[in-house]
């Protein structure tokens, strides 16, 4: 029978890059995560088909940083984990990410993720949806597996998820500001994950409530800071080192913090970058499906011809530079919420995750 396979060596995660300094710590990291990839690998198995196997392991193959298992493990670090029921939460974490990118990549119409044809491409929107609902079938069993109040955290970031989706199609309502918005559904859709990770590695452990609290709200601080990054580095980073095409969202006119950002300042600098914001659709991605992206509260495209101009124009008038200022901010509550926990070095780890973040919006 098939089985998820991985490429994800233990220093290709995201412990390879930080500075983590007791080395005992970075050991139990590495191992950890050794074994949640195994894990991984090994429910693939478990499809009952192999046609099924090869599509639910597709991305898990492909490896990815692991952040979201080394924070349950990092979570875990705040009381007294039990090795293996951690590991076990870090796979759920990673399971439940993972179906999340399907679902994504159909509303989204990409067409890579992580290096390689995202599943939508190579089987279809529908197949995709499919293999993304097993997995968030698959990790309801391991909740269950970990205890009532994992299921309950598991059934909570599924339904911000779904809520978060609906949000982004939806747009708006009226009145709404469209930067509050955004962040309304980046908190359902990255930031409740990263939240998550944390807290069903720390509820393992045995951590005090007060302790799981402070732990999940540095994670919604920080996965709202990683996806500002993201909109960034979709802006600024070539395709190579973002593992799906530069300007991806920025063409099919997704409404990206920087975009949202021009498109509400009336200022006479932003004109002509609010102007090829709203031009229309780029042409290579076609137009949106029915009830897909471009039903939601989209922006138009610049046009694969006129996406450098307006790329120059997001930094050259300060946009980029507005939107880099909400990361850190994001990322200044992030350790505020860090002073609440114990000075374990798990805690530093999660502070060198902070300066990574402030690393990569460039």
């Amino acid at each position: 029978m098939a089985a998820f396979s991985s490429n994800t060596a233990p220093d290709a995660s995201m412990v390879g890059e930080l500075a983590i300094a007791d080395p005992a710590l970075a050991a139990r990291l590495a191992d950890g995560l050794r074994e949640a990839e195994e894990r991984l690998r090994g429910y693939g198995a478990e499809a009952g088909d192999p046609r099924v196997a090869e599509i639910v392991g597709h991305l898990i193959g492909t490896g990815g940083k692991r952040l979201r298992p080394m924070l349950a493990l990092l979570g875990g670090e705040f009381g007294t984990p039990d090795p293996v029921v951690t590991v076990k939460a870090a796979a759920l974490a990673e399971i439940v990410h993972v179906a999340s990118l399907y679902h994504d990549d159909v509303m989204d119409q990409a067409r890579t993720r992580r290096g390689v044809p995202s599943v939508n491409e190579r089987w279809g929107n529908r197949t995709a949806v499919l293999a993304g609902n097993w997995l968030l079938a698959k990790a309801a069993w391991l909740a269950a597996e970990l205890g009532a109040e994992t299921v309950r955290l598991q059934a909570r970031v599924t339904n911000r998820l779904v809520h978060g989706q609906v949000r982004e199609l939806a747009g708006s309502y009226d009145g709404q500001d469209a930067l509050s918005h955004y962040f309304n559904v980046v908190s359902g859709k990255s930031a409740a994950l990263i939240a998550m990770a944390l807290q069903i590695g720390a509820v393992q452990a045995g951590v005090a409530d007060a302790e799981v609290q402070a732990l999940a709200e540095y994670g919604e601080h920080l996965g709202v800071a990683f996806q500002i990054a993201d909109d960034i580095l979709d802006i600024t980073s070539s395709s190579a080192v973002l593992g799906k095409e530069q300007g991806k969202d920025l063409a099919i006119g997704v409404a990206s913090l920087p975009v949202l950002i021009a498109l509400t300042d009336d200022g006479p600098e932003t004109a002509e970058l609010r102007r090829l914001l709203t031009a229309g659709r780029a042409g290579s991605a076609g137009a949106p499906e029915a009830g897909g992206p471009g039903s939601g509260p989209r922006a138009g495209g610049p046009g694969t011809t006129t996406l450098p101009h307006t790329v120059a124009l997001l930094e050259s008038t300060g946009v980029l530079d507005q939107a880099r200022s909400m990361m850190h901010d994001r990322l200044a509550r992030a350790r505020v919420s860090l002073a609440l926990l114990p000075d374990v070095p798990a805690k530093q780890v999660l502070h060198s995750l902070c300066d990574f973040v402030a690393r990569r919006d460039h």
